[in-house]
């Protein structure tokens, strides 16, 4: 019988960062050759990050990757591990490299390329052809890169070469309905093969992308020995049993909420963090504060990944905005305490209609004064933004931006907007769930989002009396016809079918197909559902198709 006991680095290696990546495998290299393991697992394309997109084109990053995997090979001293790189060979293949004994003793080239969604490897990489196995400690290793577990082949193929245990690397992003998709295919690799497997993956964010580790163990009959939390960078250890095919995790972290909210927010939690510190921000962000509940939750969201310090807030009252608004905008910039600014825009909104007047004449108005408050929000924020080094939040939703409801240059202003995959519904629950977590903990009265913004009807407060439902249908009908024109891909006369209202369902498909324009301008933020706007779902400007 072989024990092999291998360390998993469940941890984030950014995009380009290939210096900084190499030096962050050796010191991890380390660690798991003091804790006597055998073998050390790193996720896809560790020393580049993933995805490097056109980095991938210029032939000096290549040949800084090349030389880095071969550095780290000379540093194994008696460890064993699976490092992912691209590797150069005239093409480019996305690569698994094995290093041992001073050297590259193996690579191996990821078999199937994804070509849908947020993956474009079919544009950098050619397909490898066989699948890898090496014998580690007595035990017969073999191992796959990512969308190759998804297929059965490649995992056939390994077993038919002898593995008794298959590991997988992976950079798989997270949505809300992605772990159980893995854990589906794993263990069906699993029971197909009877090998174990370890489904090692990344974390961390990436432009609009998020990475959530939640690693996996399964084995050879299938069941799920651990699952790692998600989100969380860990050097995960685990032994496996030959004779069984069997793994143990040894003292994995858990976590302590595995709810379906807990684990959004801590998406959106660390897709701010990274995007923010990876692009250098260390001054940290600011945003409007509204007194609404998107600015409100946008602000929770900030204090939570960056800290109060590095966190600004800036109310921008009009006429037209509500003393409940004025108070909850307060109220909660102290409560988190944070910096909070109130700047009135009545004389800059006055200036600008001074201006205009006599251009607007015989016009009756509209909504173009409406927009004229939100860009001049949009023109003050970015002064203060350029001024203080504080990076702009965007603070609009997924719902709004489905059909347009939001300004071009006013509200849409902002370099990252951590809200733009989640439904207005979503964002209710995530602020009750929120304040749900901070009354568990500090007591029943507790709250991070006043209760008052979290009830209040939805308004932008660009006009007396207005409330979102006054230009929208109600938010649960609006974002149950968006998901399933956006997400499932539901013609009109589906939707109709499942009973909405015929009327509703064209102005709302009307909507979305109208305002692609917009959406091409708006900030990058966290992907958090299967067909997010931007980097996923990519539909014309200009079509004939309704």
């Amino acid at each position: 019988m072989a024990v092999l006991r291998l360390a998993l680095a469940q941890y984030d290696f950014p995009v380009g960062a290939v210096a900084a990546n190499t030096a962050k495998v050796r010191e991890l290299m380390t660690r798991a050759r003091a804790g006597g393991a055998a073998l050390a697992v790193f996720p896809e394309l560790t020393i580049s990050g993933y995805p490097p997109e056109d980095l991938l084109l210029r032939p000096s990053f290549l040949a800084a990757c090349q030389q880095a995997i071969q550095a780290l090979a000379a540093d194994t001293n008696g460890l064993a591990a699976i490092v992912g790189f691209p590797h150069s060979l005239g093409e480019v293949y996305n690569a698994a490299a094995l290093l041992r004994g001073g050297a590259i003793a193996q690579i191996t080239h990821k078999r199937i390329l994804p070509n849908y969604g947020v993956f474009d490897d079919k544009r950098y990489f050619r397909p490898g052809r066989t699948s890898a196995v090496e014998v580690i400690d007595g035990v017969r290793v073999g191992y796959l890169i990512c969308e190759d577990v998804w297929q059965a082949e490649p995992a056939a193929a390994a077993a038919a070469a002898g593995a008794e245990l298959i590991v997988v690397i992976n950079a798989s992003p997270w949505d809300d309905a992605k772990q159980a998709g893995r854990e589906e295919v794993v263990v069906a690799r699993a029971k197909e093969t009877g090998c174990a497997f370890v489904y090692l993956n990344l974390v961390g964010g990436q432009d609009e992308v998020v990475y959530d580790g939640g690693s996996l163990l399964v084995n050879g009959d299938g069941s799920i020995a651990a699952r790692a939390p998600n989100f969380v960078d860990a050097l995960l250890w685990a032994d496996f049993d030959s004779a069984s095919r069997t793994l143990h995790a040894r003292d994995w972290p858990v976590a302590a909420d595995t709810s379906r909210e807990a684990t959004l927010y801590a998406a959106l939690v660390r897709g701010v963090r990274d995007y923010i510190d990876k692009n250098g921000f260390s001054a940290g962000v600011l945003l409007g504060l509204s007194g609404g509940i998107d600015s409100a939750l946008t602000l929770a969201l900030a204090v939570d990944a960056l800290g109060p310090d590095r966190v600004t807030a800036v109310m921008m009252p009009m006429r037209y905005t509500s003393q409940l608004s004025l108070d909850g905008a307060r109220g909660q910039a102290e409560r988190l305490g944070v910096a909070y600014h109130a700047v009135g825009i009545e004389p800059v909104y006055a200036a600008f209609m001074t201006a205009l007047t006599p251009l607007f004449e015989g016009k009756t108005p509209d909504v173009t004064e409406e927009n004229l408050q939100s860009r001049t929000r949009g023109v003050m924020l970015m002064a203060l933004s350029n001024k203080h080094s504080r990076l702009l939040l965007s603070t609009g939703n997924k719902s709004e931006m489905a059909v347009g409801y939001a300004t071009l240059y006013g509200d849409m202003c902002g370099a990252y907007a951590p809200l733009k995959d989640v439904y207005k519904t979503e964002v209710y629950r995530l602020a009750r769930w929120r304040n749900l977590v901070e009354q568990r903990e500090h007591g029943g009265d507790a709250w991070v989002i006043p209760p008052a913004v979290i009830e209040r009807p939805p308004s932008a407060e660009l006009r007396d009396n207005q409330t979102d439902q006054d230009s929208l249908p109600p938010y649960d009908e609006l974002d149950a016809i968006l998901a399933r024109f956006i997400e499932e891909e539901q013609s009109q006369a589906e939707i109709i079918a499942a009973g909405y209202h015929e009327a509703t369902v064209h102005r709302v498909v009307r909507l979305v197909l109208a305002n692609e324009f917009k959406r091409r301008q708006s900030a990058p933020g966290p992907r958090v559902t299967t067909r997010a706007f931007g980097r996923e779902r990519r539909y014309p400007i200009t079509s004939g198709w309704k």
